[in-house]
């Protein structure tokens, strides 16, 4: 039997660990070490994107110490079984805003079966399908497209490090939903059974919740992966594991691709230590449905035209935001774009 622990003061999202390890400030006495370790693992995850350091939704380059920004956070399974021309599919996509003057953080998770617009592949997919098809580029213009945001930055994470920074930690206690019996990271099946309750749960398990989709629909999926990464930010934030961090910082750091430099990220701190922070998570609703017998989750109009909205006043964006009807235009006339124009969408 698995030992019971008391919850936790604090709820965030594991992906705000990566920036607040990485661009971490003092921590009394320990500090400068974690610097240090911080901007090494922050140097070498360094992938810029092939448009450069701005998006062609922004007038000017971003400055995250004044500015609103976005960004996307990827989780991948790049291991060599599921592996797609060295571009692993996405398995989690969160897309984050952040305001400034509010000192405010709104949160989308975006089902991986999402019917999107893959505009380097002038067509319409899976919207996991646009990382295994071109990296980070088609993923970052892809989910631009869908909610008509600049993406500003992204984080890569791999499920090595998600895995390793919960054993780092010593588990996290989690309300497991339901009886489950799941593969592991290396496809063993029946290697992962947890029954139903509050318990202490390792990486492997956490991994294997996380990415179960036999047991409920896309949806609940994405809020079961909220509650997870929260979880584990509770227990990242609890001063004990604090001597923890440079291990942390580590995994991370051996498992992560950004465009954020270790001064970007040093920005975000304020976020984390705001204890007036407001945090809202969304999630874009929709419906499963079969489309040349393949199996797509097809979003409700409405619902991406209301978060569409609430991004653009978060970003506080003057362009206004496209209808569906004149978004659905735009994809269309991609299409009729000379190779020439198609070519150098295809850099970006």
């Amino acid at each position: 039997m698995k030992r019971k622990r008391t919850s936790k003061k604090k709820v965030f999202l594991w992906s705000f660990i990566v920036l607040f390890l990485l661009g971490a400030g003092i921590v009394s006495g320990y500090g400068a070490y974690l610097t240090d370790k911080a901007k090494q693992a922050t140097t070498s995850s360094q992938l810029e994107l092939k448009r450069g350091d701005m998006s062609k939704k922004r007038d000017e380059i971003v400055d995250p110490y004044q500015d609103n920004i976005s960004i996307l956070f990827l989780g991948v399974d790049d291991s060599e079984k599921r592996d797609y021309d060295s571009n692993a599919r996405s398995d989690a996509m969160v897309l984050a805003t952040l305001n400034e003057e509010e000192k405010s953080i709104k949160l989308v998770s975006i089902p991986r079966d999402s019917y999107a617009y893959i505009p380097q592949m002038d067509k319409m997919d899976k919207i996991t399908h646009a990382h295994a098809y071109g990296g980070v580029d088609y993923a970052v213009s892809t989910v631009e497209n869908l909610f008509d945001v600049p993406v500003d930055y992204y984080v890569r994470l791999n499920f090595n490090a998600f895995v390793e920074t919960v054993d780092t930690l010593g588990g996290i206690e989690f309300d497991v939903p339901f009886d489950m019996t799941e593969k592991n990271s290396d496809d063993q099946h029946g290697a992962i059974q947890l029954e139903e309750g509050q318990q202490d749960i390792t990486g492997e398990e956490a991994l294997a919740l996380a990415r179960s989709r036999q047991y409920d629909s896309d949806q609940a999926r994405g809020k079961r992966q909220m509650e997870i990464l929260q979880s584990i930010f509770d227990e990242a934030s609890d001063m004990k594991s604090v001597t923890k961090y440079g291990s942390l910082i580590d995994s991370i750091g051996n498992n992560m691709k950004t465009n954020m430099s270790f001064d970007e990220m040093s920005a975000l701190h304020n976020y984390v230590l705001n204890r007036n922070i407001s945090f809202e998570t969304m999630q874009l609703d929709g419906e499963g449905t079969y489309i040349n017998d393949l199996y797509y989750f097809k979003v409700y109009d409405d619902s991406l035209a209301s978060i569409q909205n609430e991004l653009q006043t978060h970003l506080d964006l003057t362009q206004p935001n496209d209808t569906i009807d004149e978004k659905n235009k735009k994809d269309s006339s991609y299409a009729k774009k000379s190779s020439s124009e198609k070519e150098e969408d295809k850099d970006y």
